[in-house]
């Protein structure tokens, strides 16, 4: 597989479906939206932007399977398999602000080989593909080089379903805005893991996730230098709802303050 221009290909078509977005983002109409659940919003630009990302990356690579937010496709492949968000970050959308991101990862026999994140409002591309490293706009790009958590900025999310770890979760924060240079919520787990990839901010937590929230991004922080695990200091972040990504050098200080914290 040429993971190389696989990955730029990948690009294009998220820039393609990212001009999509952003036209509907100037006129959208709110009362379009659908409620799947509480505070979890899909509209007819998610499904449409999805259709055009799954039809276009299963004739890249025949065969191939899905894991798709909307569900417009769901069958699994043998050896690869997309992990897409089609519009991480839809409450932002709705209410007319950004950022807004299209996240595409891709798995060969289960290891994330390939991510794509494209903001939309900046015009903004972070990839990945295995062995290349990572770049924003084809330029490359690395983690912070900071190396205490005191010098740091954090992000997270806010849960918007899942409430059962909110003290953990508050407490958590309190440290956090008292002993570093402060906390940023975007809404979009993608930009989060985008901007912790090329150096904006230091590290990001945040629990209540999904595959497709996370896989291309934490593949990215990772091909920038970064670390990546759980609550626990495990591998499950894509598919276990929570995650840790940071730059090296305050990973262990800031890894072992969400894990006093969060650990279940």
């Amino acid at each position: 597989m040429d993971y190389k221009n696989l990955c730029r290909a990948v690009e294009m078509t998220a820039k393609k479906v990212g001009d999509y977005i952003r036209r509907e983002h100037s006129m959208f109409d709110i009362a379009k939206v659908e409620t799947k659940g509480k505070n979890d919003f899909v509209s007819y630009v998610d499904k449409t932007a999805e259709k055009e990302i799954t039809e276009t990356l299963a004739a890249l690579v025949p065969g191939s399977g899905f894991i798709a937010e909307e569900g417009t496709r769901n069958e699994r492949g043998e050896v690869f398999n997309w992990i897409i968000d089609p519009l991480d970050g839809t409450t932002n959308f709705i209410h007319g602000i950004f950022p807004v991101c299209i996240s595409i990862a891709l798995q060969e026999n289960g290891k994330t080989v390939l991510g794509v994140i494209y903001e939309v409002g900046l015009d903004e591309c972070f990839s990945a593909y295995e062995g290349g490293g990572a770049r924003l706009n084809q330029k490359p790009i690395h983690v912070s080089k900071r190396t205490e958590l005191k010098d740091s900025l954090i992000a997270t999310g806010f849960p918007y379903y899942d409430f059962t770890r909110q003290d953990k979760f508050m407490n958590s924060m309190a440290d956090m805005m008292v002993n570093t240079h402060g906390m940023r919520r975007l809404g979009s787990a993608a930009a989060d893991l985008a901007y912790t990839a090329c150096g904006r901010f230091e590290a990001f937590y945040e629990y209540g996730l999904h595959p497709w929230d996370v896989a291309a991004g934490a593949f990215i922080v990772e091909q920038a230098g970064g670390k990546v695990c759980d609550y626990n200091g495990g591998n499950d972040y894509i598919f276990g709802g929570e995650i840790i990504a940071s730059c090296e050098g305050i990973f262990d200080e800031f890894y072992n303050k969400v894990n006093y914290y969060m650990k279940k």
